[in-house]
């Protein structure tokens, strides 16, 4: 295995971050989304449970011990009814807007991986084709040796380039999905908690 990166080339380095860095990204992305699909499965029945008794100081305790987008989202619209000094949909708002960045991220640096990957096994390609050419240039046929190398440089590294490329072009289509569906899930379920809110926090106590 070994002896295939040495045959690659130069650009088997490249192409090799790039794998360690999808690699990296894949597992990274897949603990967020099991992480907070598993927070999700007791936050949401909990806060919809502590919004229709409002129960609203319990409810931002609660979401103080939660790290999920929709934890940071209800626990922003809360300080503002508590506070008494925004209005609570557009903290709302305020607050998904800094969430979906969360909840994407990363994404985009896996498509891209993809593709540089593709690129870099062609460019492999074509060096190895350069060599090729040059050392038919110079020798003929007379060196079969030299010009197999040169061949399997640009084999390997467009070999090596799909291998890392595939891969990642799936879980990028997979956790674009996931973030979308965790996006729609996330304003759903904030949308229907928000309900319970008055517009105005009362004089007494929440």
């Amino acid at each position: 295995m070994l002896d295939m990166l040495v045959k690659g080339g130069p650009v088997m380095i490249f192409i090799g971050l790039c794998a360690v860095l999808a690699v990296v990204i894949t597992v990274e992305r897949f603990l967020f989304f099991f992480a907070v699909k598993k927070e999700y499965a007791v936050l949401i029945p909990a806060l919809k449970d502590l919004f229709r008794k409002s129960k609203f100081d319990e409810a931002e305790a609660l979401c103080d011990t939660a790290s999920s987008p929709l934890a940071k989202l209800i626990k922003t619209s809360l300080e503002s009814f508590r506070g008494g000094n925004q209005s609570v949909k557009e903290m709302a708002e305020y607050a998904a807007s800094r969430e979906i960045p969360r909840i994407e991220r990363f994404i985009a640096a896996l498509g891209t991986i993809a593709n540089i990957s593709t690129l870099l096994g062609l460019l492999g390609t074509v060096f190895g084709n350069i060599e090729a050419f040059g050392v038919l240039s110079a020798s003929g046929m007379g060196n079969p040796a030299l010009l197999a190398g040169a061949i399997a440089e640009a084999l390997i590294t467009t070999a090596a380039g799909l291998i890392v490329a595939i891969p990642a072009s799936i879980f990028y289509n997979y956790f674009v999905s996931r973030a979308n569906h965790l996006i729609t899930e996330t304003e759903s379920s904030a949308g229907e908690l928000l309900l319970f809110i008055p517009e105005k926090r009362e004089d007494h106590a929440v």
